[in-house]
Formats: C-alpha cells, structure tokens, sequence
C-alpha cells in the first residue's frame, strides 16, 4: 500500500498539535480529544506513520486541524508573517542600496550587539579563532555590491554542496549516533567526510546511515554531487529570477514549482503548499492550510539565491526572501530565510566578517520572536565556550525534547552557533553545523555556503572537500542535471547584475 508521506491527516495532528504549543496557542482541549479517540502521536522520524488510520479517525483529525487553525496565538502581535508588520517590529531594518544611510552619510543606530549582556557589552573568548583553513579572502576580491564576484558566488554553491554532503549521511540520526560513528571511524572532531570503514556492524545497526544517502554521500563512494533537495531549491530560485526577475511573487515561485519540481521531491511544508496548490488553494494559504510544517526549516534553504542576487542589500534580500517563503511558511519559518538571505546579502560583499553578517541578519527579524531570540542565544553560548560540544549539548538540553528535528527556530540557531564559534571558517563552520545534528544536510549546506562565500574563491576551499564533488551536480530541477558549479555561478552572476 503506498503511504503517502506529510501529507496524511493522522499523521499531520500530532504535528500540529506540537506546532501550536510552539506558536502560542492552548491546543490541550483538541490534543484530550485526539488522544481519547485513540490517535497516534506524530512519526518521530518519518513523514507517514506505518499503518493507515481507520476512516473514522482520519475524518477527526481533518476536524481537529481545522480547528486547531481557529484558535488565537498569544505570539501574533510579536511574530507577524506580513512584511509591513514585521518591519515596523524591526527598528534596525537595514537601509535600502544605494540610500544616504546605506552609503553610511548617516550613521547606523546604537543596539546591543547579539550576545552582549544587559549593559549591551558584547561578551569575547581571548584568542578565539577558527581552524585557519578557508578564510583568507581571494586576491582582488571586488568590493562594489554589485559587484557579484563570480569566484565568489562559485565558492558560495561549491560550499553549499559540500556542507550538505558531508550532512547528509547521518540525517536523522540522534546526536549520540553521528558522534560514535565519527569516533570509530577516527574520524572525530570530525576532518573529512563520514565513512564506514573501521565502524563495528552492531554499530552501524544500532545507527544505520540515512537510507537515501548511504550508497552516494560516504567518503568510499562520493562520484559528483548526489541530487538533494538543499540543492534543487537554489537551482528552482535560479529559474524563478531567470524567467520573472527581482519583482516575483510567491505566485510565480508556485508556478515554476508545478513546471519544473516533482511531488515526490518535496517534503514537509513544500508537499503540503504543493498538495494545496493541487487542491485549488493560492498563497499565503497554501502556506497555512493543514501545514504543521510553516515553520519548519523548508524555506530557510531556499534563501542562498536572494543573498547571492542581492550583494550589499540585505533588505532586498529579505524582502525577496519573503516573497519565496510565503508561499510554504509562516512567522518563524519566514524569519529563518530572510535572517539567511540577509546574512549572505552582507557576506557577499567581501568588506565584513562572519559575525557582523549575523548581526545584520537579525536586524531583519523581529526582535521578541522565539527565533530572533534562540539565534541570539546560540551566538553568546558560542563565545562563551570554546568547547563547541558544550554549546550543542546546551542546545540540545533546550530544544530536542520540545522541538522536531527539522524546526527552524533550534536549526537555525545551531547555523549561527556554528558560524560564530569556527569564526567564519569554512572547515571549521561545516564540521560544526553537521556534528551539531537535527538536520545536518541542511545545517552543513548553509553554513557551508556563507563560509565559503566569506573565503571568496574556490580555490580558498581545501581541496579533500571539493575534488570529489568533480564540479558536477545531480538534480531533477529542469536542465540543471550534470551542471558544474562554475556554470552555475555565471548564471548567478547574470542575475545578480540584471538592472
């Protein structure tokens, strides 16, 4: 029997019911009812649960969501979706390219720095600096925004392929798991990608490698960049700009996703939004109907584009962003992808480091939501230990037992956690992101595309990353199959230069 996954009204209930706790709602009324009529609590791991639910329950679960949707969030006033509203709750919104302020005629606002302490004093470690692989800047590198600096942008998607890679053989797995399989491998902190040599098999039974993976993303078997969905979305970005520009609505994005993007390579709040653009719905509600997964981490990997396309104009970048996340997120979900474009937005212009990128990212995320204030936090827990697993076994004590593994608000504090403490390295901000767990393909492509971006060329990248990526990608997205990451970076570049 084929068990559709994400998108099945049992499965989807225990994850609203989750969601809504998160977002400030009192679901305990609707969860009493779930649970007396024998539901099943959410797949831990899986999209679908093993067995189809009876009728009778599948009908309640339709109910229970719609009800759930009704009921009022206490977050509302400071967690808004609409862009006019989280402006105004973002007093450092970065000024738009090419005004007086932009151009620094006017001087920037004072604001405590994330991680500074209630005096707004920023808290160092003495002597903290990355692993010293990757972060020289390329000679030469362009410093004019609009520069897009095609060695730049190449980096940027060669780095973004490697972190994913180098995640994706170990998704899923608890934390306990990735660190004993990195260990018996030798393998840990970890320098290389992950592979089964050396790892005992009651091990490898205990933690098996992603089911998906293991047979292209281990180090005894690399050949190319493996096809993965942290990569199909900036290639659908690249179409979305190539064919409606900078001004494109979520509309245009959901069109080029009916074109150009299998069903069956979508996941969570995507196949939702897809599900719902089948059913006749149009965005925002696309990113609301039954979707348990709009704040999930789906849209934040979908941003490197609108940073890449908008080099020195963070805002752009966010409002571009906003414009893609809608049509699958909201709230949190939404933030995580502008907090990303506008970091790489301000990386991409080659004049500042890792961690006033950050703290540009947050100026345009509003400042008392939960992921405004979790990236704050993972940004001063890393200056506060120089012991990197401290700072995830903290992370983990705050938000494993609350929060799914895929959510963006814990992933994307990881990222910035990451980035901060490798100080911008690009070894050092992959193996950080990855062993850190939740969702290491993800987290590694992020992190590994800003760090690479930052290091300026390819050539800055060590090469025991690159080379067995052979400058080929595999992907369902259009004609992109094969295409190498230097193609792919002059076609960004085109567009980061389109009037």
């Amino acid at each position: 029997m084929l068990r559709l996954t994400w998108v099945q009204p049992e499965d989807l209930i225990g994850h609203e019911l989750r969601q809504a706790s998160q977002d400030g709602r009192e679901p305990s009324a609707v969860a009493a009812r779930w649970r007396a009529a024998g539901g099943p609590e959410a797949p831990l791991a899986a999209g679908a649960s093993p067995t189809p639910a009876s009728p009778y329950l599948r009908l309640l679960a339709t109910d229970l969501l719609d009800e759930l949707a009704d009921l009022p969030s206490a977050l509302a006033d400071d967690e808004p979706t609409d862009l006019a509203r989280i402006k105004s709750l973002c007093p450092d919104w970065p000024p738009a390219a090419g005004s007086r302020a932009a151009r620094g005629e006017e001087g920037p606002p004072a604001r405590a720095e994330p991680g500074a302490g209630e005096g707004g004093r920023r808290e160092h470690l003495p002597g903290r600096s990355g692993t010293g692989e990757g972060t020289p800047q390329a000679p030469g590198r362009a410093t004019n925004p609009r520069a897009a600096h095609p060695a730049a942008l190449e980096a940027a998607w060669l780095g973004r392929a490697v972190g994913c890679l180098l995640g994706k053989p170990v998704e899923k797995l608890p934390l306990t798991g990735i660190r004993q399989l990195a260990r018996a491998a030798g393998n840990w902190p970890l320098t290389s990608y992950f592979t089964a040599h050396g790892v005992p098999e009651d091990l490898l039974a205990r933690y098996p490698w992603n089911r998906r993976s293991a047979t292209t993303s281990l180090a005894e078997n690399i050949d190319g960049m493996p096809e993965d969905d942290d990569l199909n979305y900036p290639l659908l970005n690249l179409l979305v700009l190539q064919r409606h520009g900078r001004a494109f609505t979520p509309t245009d994005v959901a069109r080029v996703w009916l074109d150009e993007l299998p069903a069956g390579r979508t996941f969570t709040a995507e196949r939702v939004a897809y599900r719902n653009l089948l059913s006749g719905l149009e965005p925002p509600l696309t990113a609301r109907h039954h979707n348990p997964f709009r704040e999930w981490i789906g849209a934040l990997i979908r941003a490197d584009v609108h940073g890449w396309t908008n080099p020195g104009d963070p805002a752009a970048a966010a409002e571009q962003a906003h414009r893609d996340a809608t049509l699958t997120h909201t709230a949190n979900g939404v933030y995580a992808a502008m907090f990303t474009a506008a970091v790489i937005a301000t990386a991409a212009t080659g004049d500042h480091d890792v961690h006033a990128c950050l703290r540009t990212g947050l100026t345009v995320v509003p400042p008392r939501s939960r992921l405004a204030r979790a990236v704050r936090r993972a940004v001063r827990l890393a200056h506060e230990h120089t012991d990197f697993d401290t700072v995830v076994d903290v992370l983990h004590d705050t938000y494993a037992a609350t929060h799914h593994w895929v959510h963006a608000v814990p992933n994307t504090a990881l990222i910035a956690a990451a980035l901060t403490h490798a100080d911008g390295d690009f070894s050092g901000s992959i193996r950080r992101a990855v062993s850190g767990g939740w969702d290491t393909d993800s987290n590694g492509a992020t992190a590994g595309g800003i760090a690479a971006l930052l290091a300026g060329s390819p050539r800055a990248l060590p090469e025991r990353w690159t080379v067995p990526l052979k400058n080929r990608l595999a992907t369902s997205v259009g004609d992109f199959h094969g295409t190498g990451f230097d193609t792919l970076a002059r076609l960004t570049h085109l567009e980061a230069t389109r009037p």
